[in-house]
């Protein structure tokens, strides 16, 4: 029998989600570019899901995809649309909604099952990881027992540990859990993340570059400590 000419898979990707909390035009675009100078190899042209939780109207949530769409992030879905009206406003303006599950309650009894599964198990990593490898451990811990070069990228739904020099960026919690945290032995990071939280390398504290520390978030906030 000959071979289809397509395949149809399921996959899972880690994507930056962009809340928006004001309805003012020239303070969203502001607020992006920001963002976007903060970390420019990071987020330009970046794939984003656009969460319309916090707007009201189908013409706000126009007008900030043009502006999203304009600052150079590509959006390639749209969450938090639980109005009926809106969600097929924003279907026949040609956008895709994605399914959030039924309600918080539900997320957070089905979040609390997965954080017990995450630790359950681990990915780990000997080998070096250079310059233009992406490793994504999903719904469990990575460890990494070697060096990591510059523009290699870690991703992790649960905690990071780099055993090795971090050169690299390296974002734990992708999916959202503000309690996973980051270990390395030798952090000289171009990017640490958690939870959609982060530094850039001249953001992380001189003290902490070249040697080993802890990463967290604390009330929201990236934290760093000694790893004694």
């Amino acid at each position: 029998m000959a071979q289809s000419p397509i395949e149809l898979k399921g996959s899972s990707f880690t994507l930056t989600v962009l809340h928006i909390h004001n309805e003012d035009p020239e303070a969203i675009k502001k607020a992006i570019q920001e963002k976007i100078d903060q970390a420019p190899d990071f987020l330009r042209n970046s794939p984003v899901v656009f969460n319309v939780a916090g707007l009201l109207d189908v013409n706000t949530i126009l007008s900030c995809y043009k502006i999203i769409s304009q600052a150079g992030l590509k959006i390639v879905g749209v969450s938090g649309c639980t109005n009926t009206k809106l969600r097929q406003a924003i279907t026949d303006i040609g956008l895709p909604l994605l399914s959030e599950g039924q309600n918080q309650k539900t997320q957070n009894k089905k979040t609390a099952n997965i954080a017990t599964t995450v630790h359950g198990k681990t990915r780990i990593i000997t080998t070096h990881v250079r310059s233009g490898q992406r490793i994504y451990a999903a719904n469990c811990d990575l460890i990494v027992n070697a060096n990591v070069s510059a523009g290699a990228e870690l991703i992790a739904d649960g905690n990071v540990h780099i055993y090795g020099m971090m050169r690299g960026r390296v974002l734990a919690g992708a999916s959202g859990d503000n309690d996973c945290q980051i270990y390395c032995t030798h952090l000289q990071a171009e990017l640490v993340s958690i939870a959609g939280q982060f530094w850039l390398s001249e953001q992380i504290p001189a003290d902490f570059i070249g040697k080993a520390a802890r990463l967290c978030l604390v009330n929201n906030e990236l934290t760093i400590n000694n790893i004694i």
